[in-house]
């Protein structure tokens, strides 16, 4: 599948005064991880994840048209006009990211060229934890542009195609990105035993999914709040040369095959199972890479083994799973919610930072507010 198919472009009616759009964008927690890229944003290897539904990041993008006179005089010729506000406060240093982001996103949307831009955004989650920020932040901004462009066309744009283009542009800001868009699961990456799969967009997985996984539960544990000592763009790169990636990739590619079945049946102990030794896994890459790297704390795997003495001990199909972070996101079904979430607050938030945590669960994708 290529890329051109974005470059069909619908006629616009552009208007012609200042305006916005609000919307909302959730983060996700990848089930089978991806680790590893290759240029434009392609992943090595597929993965899949769960949809959230409380960490959110909210998003208003706001225009005006532009003057090519005014802007040609302003030396702003080959770069966009924008700024950058987290929760109210001017960013500059994240300017570099969006720039980045727009020029990629240029050829598919090439109308961002006629006005000038104002982003303002927060998250309901720490930025930086490991909590896939830049997945709900870039989902969120594609998503206001899309949001944008079927407003303004004069042509009706269907459902599908209008997912497949958020999911497509999100990705060029960050990979994890394009499965935000929908829920409550979406894979991304190319894999036989996924038909419809694409390296270039996410896709929404729903057929064939036990009701149980329809409301799953994810509490995160919030181990560590501060940003993360390497970025994911740098451990992702780590992987070029890595001594174990191409059995990592192979290993990913099985586990996800696994895992459709599982999805499909609803064993949820071999779910446990899979998805533990996932997360486990990415981090062995880290651990592994040169420079090798460390993002788990003490009290991450304190946290770990409490999870796994009490999923034994109790016969409940608690989990855990790690996103790039220290923080642990603590997967069960809603039928347990009665006994497990009193269990977190006497037992595991004690492990946690000021004994926080967040309280979550699978979600439905972006909206526009």
């Amino acid at each position: 599948m290529s890329h051109d198919r974005f470059l069909d472009l619908p006629k616009l009616d552009l208007p012609t005064a200042p305006g916005q759009v609000s919307i909302t964008a959730p983060s996700n927690i990848a089930l089978v991880k991806y680790w590893g890229k290759e240029s434009g944003q392609i992943p090595k290897n597929a993965s899949i994840s769960f949809t959230l539904k409380e960490c959110l990041t909210r998003t208003t993008l706001s225009y005006a048209p532009i003057d090519h006179r005014e802007k040609h005089s302003s030396g702003l010729d080959g770069h966009l006009s924008f700024e950058v506000y987290v929760s109210g406060v001017l960013k500059p240093e994240f300017g570099d990211k969006i720039e980045t982001f727009f020029q990629r996103i240029r050829p598919y949307v090439p109308w961002i060229d006629c006005f000038s831009w104002r982003i303002d955004t927060e998250n309901t989650f720490p930025h930086g934890s490991g909590i896939a920020s830049s997945a709900s932040g870039f989902a969120a901004l594609a998503g206001a542009l899309m949001g944008l462009e079927a407003a303004w066309s004069l042509s009706k744009t269907s459902a599908q195609s209008l997912i497949e283009k958020t999911s497509f542009l999100a990705r060029l800001g960050s990979g994890s990105a394009s499965r935000s868009i929908v829920g409550p699961m979406m894979y991304w990456g190319q894999h036989p035993n996924l038909i419809d799969s694409s390296d270039l967009f996410a896709v929404t997985l729903s057929q064939n999914l036990a009701p149980v996984f329809l409301d799953y539960q994810d509490t995160i544990l919030l181990i560590d709040k501060g940003e993360k000592a390497v970025s994911s763009t740098v451990g992702h790169n780590l992987m070029h040369d890595h001594p174990f990636a191409s059995q990592r990739f192979a290993q990913a590619q099985k586990n996800l095959e696994q895992l459709l079945d599982i999805l499909n049946s609803g064993d949820l102990m071999s779910f446990c199972q899979l998805v533990e030794s996932e997360a486990l896994s990415l981090h062995a890459m880290m651990m592994t890479s040169n420079p090798s790297f460390v993002l788990m704390k003490p009290n991450t795997l304190a946290v770990i083994e409490r999870i796994r003495a009490y999923r034994k001990a109790r016969e409940i199909p608690v989990c855990f799973t790690l996103d790039a972070g220290a923080n642990v996101h603590l997967l069960y079904p809603s039928a347990y919610v009665g006994q497990v979430l009193p269990w977190i607050k006497e037992e595991l938030s004690v492990f946690c930072q000021n004994g926080q945590f967040i309280e979550d669960r699978v979600g439905t994708g972006v909206k526009i507010i």
